[in-house]
């Protein structure tokens, strides 16, 4: 009786231990979502190409559109980014189909060949496909022209059956491929080659030199390359706006989607989307043909002559910045006068100058140090409510039309319902400041608010051109002990080792507004820009920075 129970008692624990076995092994089996994997590895993998729209390594470390997004949503997962950039568009797909990246940010359409094969992520911007050709040779204006014009090439080269296809280049795997395909179904004549060894920015390279006749961009990338490639321009559109978004794989696993549409939803409705569009893209609209080729020019011409002295002098501003500015106020000129008696490289008032202490305001170094230093006086006074990367403009906007004609615009601002934190909604309101219903509720009165606002937009291309074409240049004159080589994705030798590890955090907290009082602002003369045409005997009232 007692062995009978005995072993009874043997054959229960047997079967709970099976059972626990059992129950471990299923639960060791069940698979885990993307967003379990993701917060256990510790990283987010992201693959994005290395340009000045969504990634490039700037003086203060990595930059661009979809890095800064990257970054808060890596932020917002509690785990650390992995940017794994590429140079060509066709080696993301691959890398992400494969599992070495969780992933693309780099602003692609939302084609349907791309939807059928890859899950997008909320739309955060819209662009239009267009053809790209080169400004005083045949401009066709529709698909039918294109066509025509590839005929008469065709007739032309008997020896070259390919010299229709050769007129027009795009780009391996990249948006514009499924509809250029689509195009030809409808139009069995148009002739069209696909690259697989360069990326968009290379074939518009080519454009502007007159090796290719047409490409086929975005409508933002065609106004970024504008500022490097003047001679570019629009021939017609192929599309009418795309949605533009991040992709994840496609799968039945949607914890990482849902993610994104959380963070995308959240940074849209506090106005940190719109911040950071503003700070990349929102200065591209105007494009002014003369005035970039001039300034191309003189990037090759000038800049290398003086940018030893905006290194040495620019200290915490990026010195492309200074450069900008330079640009702006005298062309590069250090002899530059203006009839207002403003003069030099950076277009100094003597008051302004004589309170930063430059004795001679036609010394280059004078200029610049001087310069530089009236613009960091200038922001350390930009309101504390303002964004780190946006009081550099309202400090800009300042040392144009005066610091309390920026507070004027901001105070209009509010009034209107806008954000007086947001560059953005300010800029918009300093052309007001003309109008004498609005400049008369102000306490500074009238000024040319047009002007300034052209005056910071102008710097902010010119600043883009030049981080483009710096970036272009072999660095065969620097040292390179400390540069650190990031390596593009190369669907050949694909791995998910770590390219590059970045663990930064950013506030996304919305300030209030907080306005300095009126009695916190000196009244004078505001400095007078030569660049802008501002005069002194058009302008009210400023602030004196004391030394």
């Amino acid at each position: 009786m007692q062995i009978s129970q005995l072993n009874r008692l043997k054959r229960s624990v047997l079967l709970f231990a099976s059972v626990l076995l059992l129950s471990a092994c299923q639960i060791e089996s069940t698979p885990k979502s993307e967003f379990q994997k993701i917060q256990e590895r510790g990283v987010l993998r992201v693959g994005t190409l290395n340009n000045q729209l969504s990634y490039y390594i700037g003086p203060d470390g990595p930059a661009g559109l979809d890095y800064e997004l990257a970054r808060q949503f890596a932020e917002e997962l509690g785990v650390k980014l992995e940017i794994k950039p590429a140079f060509r568009q066709a080696d993301l797909f691959p890398a992400l189909k494969k599992g070495d990246i969780d992933i693309i940010a780099t602003g692609l359409n939302q084609t349907s060949q791309a939807v059928k094969r890859f899950r997008p992520g909320p739309a955060y911007y819209y662009v239009s496909q267009q053809v790209v050709y080169k400004k005083g040779q045949l401009r066709p204006r529709s698909i039918e022209r294109l066509i025509k014009y590839q005929a008469t090439q065709a007739d032309e080269a008997d020896a070259d059956s390919n010299a229709a296809a050769n007129t027009l280049q795009i780009v391996e795997q990249s948006q514009y491929v499924p509809t250029l395909t689509a195009l030809k179904k409808q139009y069995p004549e148009l002739q069209f080659e696909i690259v697989g060894n360069a990326d968009t920015r290379d074939l518009l390279k080519r454009v502007s030199t007159g090796e290719l006749r047409f490409t086929v961009t975005d409508s933002v990338e065609l106004s970024l390359a504008q500022r490097l490639y003047p001679d570019l321009a629009l021939a017609f559109e192929l599309t009418e706006d795309q949605p533009v978004s991040w992709f994840t794989r496609r799968s039945e696993d949607e914890s990482l989607y849902a993610m994104l549409i959380e963070f995308f939803g959240n940074i849209k409705q506090s106005g940190e989307l719109a911040s950071l569009e503003e700070k990349y893209i929102g200065h591209i609209e105007a494009f002014d043909y003369v005035d970039t080729r001039a300034f191309i020019r003189a990037l090759d011409d000038k800049l290398p002559k003086w940018s030893p002295l905006f290194q040495k002098y620019s200290e915490e501003f990026d010195w492309r910045l200074i450069a900008a500015l330079a640009y702006q106020e005298s062309h590069w000129k250090p002899k530059a006068k203006s009839p207002t008696g403003v003069r030099g490289m950076m277009m100094l008032t003597l008051p302004t100058a004589k309170s930063v202490g430059v004795t001679n305001r036609l010394d280059p170094e004078q200029s610049i140090r001087g310069g530089v230093e009236y613009l960091r006086r200038i922001v350390a006074r930009v309101p504390e409510t303002i964004s780190d990367h946006e009081k550099i403009w309202f400090a800009l906007a300042s040392y144009n039309i005066g610091y309390g004609h920026m507070l004027d615009a901001r105070r209009l601002t509010k009034a209107q319902g806008g954000d007086p934190n947001a560059w953005a909604d300010v800029k918009d309101r300093l052309p007001l400041l003309r109008q004498k219903r609005f400049y008369s509720q102000t306490r500074y009165g009238y000024a040319r608010g047009d002007e300034a606002r052209n005056y910071v937009e102008n710097i902010r291309r010119y600043y883009q051109s030049i981080i483009g074409h710096v970036s272009q240049k072999p660095a065969t004159d620097e040292s390179t002990e400390d540069l650190q080589v990031i390596p593009p994705l190369n669907p050949d030798t694909l791995t998910s080792g770590a390219v590059e590890s970045i663990a930064e955090t950013v506030s996304g907290a919305v300030e209030s507004v907080s306005e300095p009082t009126i009695e916190q602002i000196e009244d004078e003369k505001p400095k007078v820009s030569g660049a802008s045409g501002t005069t002194e005997e058009n302008q009210t009232t400023s602030e004196v920075i004391p030394e």
